[in-house]
């Protein structure tokens, strides 16, 4: 197939989370499947790219967008990156979505809204590069959102001879890309695909929910979270729609890059190690305590966190019960940032506790994977997580995980209380603190038996995290994408 990513994110070029790793490896595991994929990203500032530099293509300024050109790179994996090279939409010192400052670019309609619609040109005959003509366009999160609606458009209008299959992938139902109806001029919606069964979402336009409604395929980033979308606690407003396309909605569980993240090969380890051979793990326990400054104990529990700081994330339950977590000589150590009032809890209970705790406001990759190879236990007890990659890092690197019992952290954990001979972390059974303490206890109980956390461990490190399996159920989706996509006809009164 030929298959064309449409995303606002691909690690390792530009990243502030899963979507970014998704958009990364996925593609990299469908090309050694044997499939011709492209990734249309637009050229950010500062962004480098190392490949086989290709011809660039002009794309001229019509119907009020602006000239832009696409510039392909062909990696070493054999994926083709498509980049958007458009200054004036692009070009800017902040990140992807937000300024310097950190608020929201007030273009991003129009910044999005250019990256979907060349996305669905490159799905049609119409497409700038030729021949190449995308049989599948799979369109990741609200940015890319609108490109099924264009494709829908171009299919019900018959100008094109070649319409691709549109695929979208929900990575965060709760980011939804609302804006102003007035935008739907500018982004070019037909009146009659404006109301509730377009993109109307509370009397404002929604890009994601556009897409929702005329993706011939959505996808999740997991089983339960597809289940958990449709039902108004976790559907963000947008339940009744999913639950009136369910029958096009799957879930297929994220994957993990084993090339990046496996102890045997990490190489920003000082100490690398596999499931024969553990040595490496305590290693790096001693070098983190010490890094650190926490008590240079090989014997303490050491908890791992790699978080946003924010209560979707519970951190607020971990702030709550610290002295129960830190009891018996247990440390922890924190990466991440968030709300300014977390932040500043978690930063004021380490400069308490200097030998039991530590905090890093920020990100740093090198620490990331230091924790994950490092902690004893990593705590992930999310309120709601789509997925969440932490938890099969962990797993992977010996560190069973405290997980909250939601979305994509229950396909990929199991229990270690509920199954003890297959277990490879603990689930908390309530998201409030009475659960979170309660998974704690677990998890003490099983570390002070060296024979049940050694299986425990063994466990995760055995289980199956990589992209190849998911991988193949993306190529099934795709296949019956397209043999769905048949011509599509709507009221136009």
């Amino acid at each position: 197939m030929k298959i064309l990513f449409a995303t606002p994110e691909c690690a390792p070029f530009v990243k502030t989370g899963g979507l970014g790793d998704v958009s990364g490896a996925l593609p990299t595991a469908l090309a050694a499947l044997g499939h011709d994929v492209r990734v249309l990203l637009p050229a950010y500032r500062g962004m480098k790219v190392a490949g086989e530099v290709g011809d660039s293509v002009d794309l001229p300024a019509e119907d009020g967008w602006p000239a832009a050109q696409l510039l392909t790179v062909k990696l070493d994996s054999g994926v083709t990156m498509l980049l958007l090279a458009c200054p004036a939409l692009y070009q800017r010192a902040g990140g992807p979505y937000v300024d310097a400052s950190g608020q929201d670019y007030l273009d991003n309609v129009r910044r999005f809204g250019f990256l979907s619609r060349i996305a669905a040109k490159l799905g049609t005959s119409a497409s700038p590069l030729g021949e190449w003509q995308a049989d599948v366009v799979h369109c990741h999160d609200w940015p890319a959102a609108l490109a099924p609606l264009y494709l829908a458009h171009a299919r019900e209008r018959n100008v094109h001879g070649h319409v691709a299959a549109s695929v979208l992938t929900i990575h965060n139902l709760a980011f939804q890309g609302v804006f102003d109806m007035h935008h739907a001029d500018l982004l070019g919606i037909p009146g009659y695909w404006r109301g509730m069964d377009g993109v109307e979402f509370w009397g404002q336009l929604s890009m994601l929910k556009g897409g929702l409604q005329f993706a011939d395929a959505i996808t999740t980033v997991s089983p339960n979270y597809a289940s958990e979308i449709q039902t108004p606690e976790f559907g963000c407003g947008l339940d009744g729609a999913l639950r009136w396309r369910r029958e096009h909605l799957t879930g297929i569980l994220n994957g993990i890059d084993m090339q990046v993240w496996s102890p045997q090969v990490d190489e920003l380890l000082p100490a690398r190690f596999g499931p024969g051979d553990m040595a490496g793990k305590t290693r790096n326990k001693a070098m983190l305590q010490a890094q650190c400054g926490l008590a240079p104990d090989p014997e303490a529990l050491m908890f791992g966190m790699v978080s946003r700081l924010t209560s979707q994330k519970g951190i607020d339950l971990v702030l709550a019960r610290l002295p129960e977590l830190l009891e018996g000589g247990a440390q922890l150590v924190v990466l991440g940032s968030g709300d300014a009032g977390l932040q500043k809890a978690l930063t004021d209970a380490a400069a308490r506790s200097p030998r039991a705790m530590h905090v890093t406001l920020g990100f740093n990759e090198r620490l990331a994977h230091m924790i994950e190879a490092g902690a004893d236990a990593f705590l992930m007890p999310s309120r709601f997580e789509p997925c969440g990659l932490n938890q099969m890092y962990s797993q992977a690197y010996g560190t069973p995980p405290l997980v909250g019992g939601t979305g994509g952290l229950v396909d990929s954990v199991l229990d270690a209380t509920e199954d003890p001979h297959k277990g490879t972390g603990f689930v908390m059974r309530t998201a409030d603190e009475e659960g979170f303490s309660n998974a704690v206890q677990r998890l003490r109980r099983a570390w002070i038996d060296p024979v049940t956390w050694r299986r425990i461990q063994a466990n995760g490190m055995a289980q199956p995290f990589g992209w190849e399996a998911s991988a193949k159920r993306y190529v099934e989706v795709y296949a019956d994408a397209m043999e769905r996509a048949t011509p599509k006809f709507f009221a136009t009164a």
